[in-house]
């Protein structure tokens, strides 16, 4: 019996180990990006980004717990707009200001998650004019702090937010063709 116990226990100091070294190994900072082609100006596209009054109508992540708390600034648009959030295990907890907006072609978001594990990212929607098509880019970046490292090892950053960014992309590709 010790001797099962003591396998179990090397076993698992081994894995840990393993775990622990593979962490060590990530990277210290990672990049999320989305692109998709609108059938639309930029100047069609931008107020849907750069308004949160009117996420709701493409964001992906306004469907996914009908009961989240929403709380928005008095401006919703432009630098210095707000949006915090309090939901299910879906959504978590977080908060969102926008620090730079320059119409029609780029919006950049100071984004702070609190929950279910906090993190504080930046994120960037850039809108491209070419040709008869506008090509929006979503993009995340965020360090890695070695805690984080450790979930990397199970959990793929690109996997869990990009088909997120995917979704939203192509709902607000319906609505900005929609008018």
């Amino acid at each position: 019996m010790k001797l099962i116990l003591l396998t179990g226990a090397a076993v698992l100091i081994g894995a840990v180990a393993v775990i622990l070294v593979l962490a060590a190994f990530k990277p210290d900072a990672f990049t999320v990006q989305r692109s998709l082609a609108i059938n639309a100006s930029p100047d069609r596209i931008f107020p849907f980004i750069n308004d949160y009054g009117k996420w709701p109508e493409w964001s992906p992540y306004e469907t996914k717990d009908p009961q989240m708390k929403r709380t928005l600034s008095t401006v919703t648009a432009g630098r210095g707009a707000t949006y915090a959030w309090e939901g299910d295990s879906d959504v978590g907890a977080g908060n969102m200001a926008i620090v730079d907006s320059a119409p029609p072609s780029h919006v950049a978001i100071k984004l702070n998650v609190l929950k279910p594990i906090s993190a504080s990212n930046d994120v960037t929607f850039t809108l491209a004019r070419q040709g008869g098509v506008t090509n929006v880019t979503w993009a995340m970046q965020g360090k890695v702090p070695y805690f984080a490292k450790i979930i990397h090892v199970f959990f793929d950053m690109d996997k869990m937010v990009g088909g997120d960014m995917e979704a939203g992309l192509a709902k607000l590709k319906a609505v900005a063709e929609k008018g």
